[in-house]
């Protein structure tokens, strides 16, 4: 009875030092699959900043481009205005056309 007894005892013992042994396994297992889901997630989000920057970044140039173009023409029409208002009469036109030339022949 007493060789039963201590032949428990010692499959005991092994069975709690294999279930110490599968525990860590299954720590360290966790541990790394963690840590890699940290990592692409990680890597994942920086993707989706950067992607998320371009895209502002593409608005932006987007914008600024239709703001001078805006500005453009509001420029165009209102100098056509201008011109219009003080070239109305032909002694104007000739005047403006004889300071354009003197402005040329300086140049």
């Amino acid at each position: 009875m007493a060789q039963l007894k201590s032949k428990n005892e010692e499959l005991m013992a092994k069975a709690r030092e294999e279930r110490a042994v599968m525990l860590k396994e299954a720590r360290e297992t966790k541990d790394r699959i963690v840590n890699e889901a940290k990592e692409q997630a990680k890597i994942e989000a920086n993707k989706i900043i950067v992607d998320a920057q371009q895209q502002i970044n593409a608005q932006k140039m987007a914008a600024l481009t239709e703001v001078k173009n805006q500005v453009g023409k509001l420029v165009v029409e209102v100098t056509e205005k201008v011109l219009r208002r003080e070239l109305a009469s032909q002694s104007a036109q000739e005047a403006h056309i004889q300071d354009l030339v003197k402005e040329v022949n300086l140049s």
